[in-house]
């Protein structure tokens, strides 16, 4: 695993091959985060939550990039100890990891994020309820983005809250926001 930008830019961390995670590409995580440089500001305070962080690639690109907290939640037992060895690691303070089901986190969750990203596995059932669930419980601030990676068998472009939708390669993002401004489909 390899942080592409950032002040941990060219980082690089051996996940083990137990893994079951499919960690985002580089490809597309470069591409993901050229994109929310220009929705975010990632040195204004921005409080970020990493659903299914996996192997923390994306929680890591997040600090790296300044956010000044990053809530990662991970259910995995192995997932959730190497996340927290890299932690250690960096020795970052902003950096929160969690184990526990992402469901259960987000009906008990009383907080606002800024950012909220969620990579479940492709084949997950409730894969689909994940955007409705994040507007129900009220989790993103009012100019808050919420991004769900997913395949190719999921189509969010008559969601409410649908902003765009990006795809490279395999990977496809969906971004959302509680008031959104113009929908639009990107392709790479």
């Amino acid at each position: 695993m390899r942080v592409v930008s950032g002040i941990y830019k060219g980082r690089r961390f051996d996940v083990p091959h137990s893994f079951k995670a499919r960690p985002t590409t580089d490809f597309a995580k470069e591409n993901l985060f050229n994109v929310l440089g220009n929705l975010l500001d990632f040195n204004d305070q921005v409080h970020a939550l990493d659903l299914f962080a996996g192997t923390g690639s994306i929680s890591l690109e997040l600090l790296s990039r300044g956010c000044e907290q990053v809530v990662s939640i991970e259910k995995d037992r192995e997932h959730y100890i190497f996340i927290c060895k890299v932690m250690k690691e960096l020795d970052n303070p902003a950096w929160l990891p969690l184990k526990a089901d992402v469901f259960k986190f987000i009906s008990r969750c009383n907080e606002q994020f800024d950012l909220i990203f969620a990579d479940p596995p492709y084949a997950l059932k409730e894969l689909a309820s994940l955007p409705d669930l994040i507007f129900e419980h009220n989790l993103l601030k009012p100019d808050g983005l919420f991004i769900l990676e997913h395949g190719k068998d999921h189509q969010f472009n008559q969601h409410p809250h649908f902003m765009q939708h990006r795809k490279y390669g395999a990977v496809n993002f969906t971004f959302f926001q509680p008031t959104v401004k113009a929908a639009e489909t990107i392709i790479g």
